[in-house]
């Protein structure tokens, strides 16, 4: 008689290629580098978009560094100094009123 395991490898070749213990061992192998490992290539994918962020991250920073520069050049000089406090502080002179007027659309954004 025959074993069972043969007549169902007889039927189906594709069954006797994977009976085959060197297939069997490279598919482990496949499996273990694919998902079981430290380095597996689920975790590298993890690794590549966290660079990605940081990277867009970076450039986003690097961005406001060079806003940054830009407006500490120009408050380098006097007169900047003073429309950014009266724009930005609402700084008045001591013979100075100073009136903010705000309309309904700018409280709504905000």
């Amino acid at each position: 008689m025959k074993n069972p395991l043969k007549k169902l490898t007889d039927k189906h070749p594709v069954l006797k290629f994977l009976s085959n213990k060197y297939v069997l061992v490279l598919l482990f192998f496949i499996v273990w580098m694919l998902f079981l490992d430290n380095y597996s290539y689920l975790y590298h994918r993890l690794l590549n978009q966290e660079i990605d962020e940081l990277e867009t991250n970076k450039e986003y920073y690097q961005n406001e560094i060079d806003k940054d520069k830009k407006s500490i050049k120009t408050l380098k000089n006097p007169h900047q100094i003073e429309k950014y406090a009266r724009e930005k502080y609402y700084m008045k002179k001591d013979n100075e009123e100073i009136y903010i007027i705000e309309y309904e659309t700018d409280t709504l954004k905000k």
